[in-house]
């Protein structure tokens, strides 16, 4: 049995105990404050090279797992020989899932241990990307396998989990309760099916956040391929394409593809795929989830850092023009 704590915003603290572990969040102390300063615009970010940013995220799998390996044929024989990728990118250690869903969107895991549901664990955060990113008008979504759009998906349903979708776990966006019924959240997380429809008609956000089901992203075994390493890199073949295709992509855009996680704190992987990108090129730089998000920030021109991006290295040497 799971006992539920809510976090609310006069919470200091808050524990979920399930099946004998601790998930915890301890609020606006260490890693967990916001930065001293409110969101703005860097000077001069309307004339960035890269003006549009996608984030894939797949699912547990060491990069040693992907590179070279013949279940990989898309990721080893199209996207490394003409973009560039990173050899040592790690989650530095975060386990599970949520954890590092949650280091993407605020720069650190917060102190999260454990894979709770939206309704036992909502973070009243005001400082994350996404709310950073309206505050100074930036556009954002999250496109999501599996959910209708109709309401906020804060409840796991067939192949989509909400551990996976880092927004339903921020209180305003998903609400303190949190609710199915969010205005903000249905707004802005949106079933992955309407990506290609916005692509085509050229009204696709600045930022957008794409999470395959547990399918596509390698999570389980599925058939026809019964094989997470080959299910992802054949959801990559066949969507990718299609953002590469559209006007966003090609004037400035980036896909940023990683995993979550591996295993303990090996390294996992990160393609940048844009026409901005080095072609064939390996960076043996450090990197991590906090860099993906210090790069998003400065590729958007949103500062200050959040959390752990302000130390992490961005992922610059990817790319032939950055930000």
């Amino acid at each position: 049995r799971v006992q539920r704590s809510r976090l609310t915003a006069l919470a200091g603290a808050c524990a979920l105990a399930a099946c004998g572990r601790c998930c915890t969040f301890t609020r606006d102390t260490g890693a967990d404050a916001c930065p001293p300063a409110p969101p703005a615009l860097v000077p001069g970010a309307a004339s960035h090279a890269i003006k549009t940013v996608f984030v894939v995220v797949l699912e547990n799998q060491d990069w040693s797992s992907i590179a070279g390996s013949p279940r990989a044929p898309f990721i080893n024989g199209t996207l490394l020989p003409h973009f560039a990728h990173a050899e040592s990118y790690r989650n530095g250690g975060l386990h599970p899932s949520l954890p590092n869903y949650i280091a993407l969107e605020a720069g650190d895991g917060l102190g999260v241990t454990c894979d709770a549901t939206p309704t036992e664990l909502i973070l009243p955060v005001p400082c994350h990307l996404a709310t950073w990113l309206e505050a100074v008008g930036i556009s954002w979504k999250a496109y999501q396998e599996g959910i209708d759009g109709k309401t906020c998906p804060i409840y796991d349903r067939g192949l989509y989990v909400a551990r996976h979708d880092p927004f339903v776990y921020f209180a305003d966006v998903a609400g303190a309760g949190p609710s199915e019924q969010g205005r903000r959240c249905i707004e802005h997380v949106r079933p992955y099916a309407e990506l290609a429809r916005d692509l085509e008609a050229g009204t696709v956000a600045r930022y957008n956040f794409l999470t395959p089901d547990l399918c596509h992203s390698g999570h389980d075994s599925c058939p026809p391929l019964h094989d997470g390493v080959r299910q992802a890199d054949a959801w990559l073949e066949r969507e990718l394409p299609a953002i590469m295709a559209s006007r966003a992509w090609q004037d400035g855009g980036a896909i940023l593809v990683t995993w979550d996680e591996g295993s303990g704190d090996s390294p996992i992987g990160m393609i940048a795929v844009s026409p901005l990108a080095k072609p064939g090129y390996a960076s043996t730089i450090a990197y991590s989830h906090a860099s993906t998000l210090r790069t998003v920030q400065e590729v958007l021109g949103v500062e200050p850092l959040l959390r752990g991006a302000a130390q992490a290295t961005s992922l610059s040497d990817l790319f032939q023009a950055y930000p």
